[in-house]
């Protein structure tokens, strides 16, 4: 079944929790398959690491990665569904492509398996920070940055009044200080969406240039310039840039809603795109798909009509 005027959305990372997807591998025999997949794909345990942790190790950026995007894939597959567009936050990019037809499960796993790799040796564990500064506009926020003087910029545009800053430790909470309003440095290993991640950049052009992709059975609207693609060479342009430039959550959300969509459905674990998406586009509808009940209510929201379908199923 595809949906009319519905956008599929995929978090990234920080939305883990060590029991993710379990509910699935009871009710679902295709996610015990991509489970399998990939633990064969990857040559270890994710599936262990996801379903009993220890959390520390489901949290390393390269385990963190793969298990996030496993989970979202299995999510949408038992959901069934096809959107009339999809988008991805950072890391869920991926998630949203595979959706897509663009880019097979396991070349994805392998993929960002070593993306988390190259982002955690770019910088230093302790050496960077990323803050989410909330509650002040960007000029403000970018006078800010100037005044702290150092590696500091603008990753995430996650909503209006929600921003996030990253890049060398010290200038960061600087930066995030000097701005006010308030703050919370968010739970990662590294400055992530900033030129400090060049060398990942660099090192990952040649895993996806190696990865065969396919065109999108529906359009991507991507993080690094929120553009709606759909053929194979754009796609992988998109994710090749993404890893260095500030994720554009906010202008690709109001593209969507201005190409149609009325109600977004998040796919993945936790609900933190729901809730940007709540202050970006508040009168668009909202539903998330995070285990097997959610994929029931998910199916209700079609039959009562708040989710509009193109053909019956």
């Amino acid at each position: 079944m595809t949906l009319e005027s519905t956008a599929f959305v995929f978090p990234g990372q920080g939305s883990q929790q060590v029991g993710m997807g379990a509910d699935l591998l009871r009710d679902h025999d295709e996610a015990r398959e991509l489970f399998a997949l990939a633990d064969r794909t990857l040559g270890f345990a994710l599936s262990k690491i996801i379903l009993e942790g220890p959390e520390e190790e489901l949290r390393r950026t390269e385990n963190t990665q793969p298990a996030i995007l496993l989970v979202s894939v299995a999510l949408y597959r038992a959901l069934g569904l096809e959107p009339a567009m999809g988008a991805g936050h950072s890391l869920g990019e991926y998630s949203a492509v595979v959706a897509s037809g663009a880019l097979d499960l396991g070349d994805a796993l392998s993929i960002v398996h070593k993306r988390g790799r190259y982002m955690q040796e770019a910088v230093p564990v302790g050496e960077g920070a990323m803050v989410a500064v909330l509650g002040v506009d960007e000029d403000k926020l970018r006078a800010a940055i100037e005044e702290a003087a150092g590696a500091v910029e603008v990753a995430n545009h996650n909503a209006p009044g929600n921003i996030v800053i990253a890049g060398e430790r010290s200038a960061t909470l600087r930066a995030a200080e000097l701005a006010g309003g308030k703050s919370r440095e968010v739970p990662v290993s590294a400055p992530f969406h900033t030129s400090l991640m060049q060398s990942a950049e660099d090192r990952l052009r040649a895993d996806l240039d190696a990865a065969p992709f396919a065109d999108a059975r529906f359009p991507i609207y991507n993080n690094a310039d929120s553009a709606r693609v759909t053929a194979a060479e754009e796609i992988r342009d998109g994710l090749k840039r993404q890893v260095t430039r500030s994720v554009l959550w906010t202008d690709l959300v109001r593209k969507m809603a201005a190409d149609g969509a009325q109600s977004f459905v998040e796919i993945g674990p936790g609900k933190v795109l729901t809730g940007l998406i709540r202050r970006i586009e508040r009168g668009a509808a909202r539903h998330n798909v995070l285990d097997t009940e959610s994929v029931a209510s998910v199916r209700d929201a079609i039959a009562d009509g708040t989710i509009l379908s193109s053909s019956a199923s």
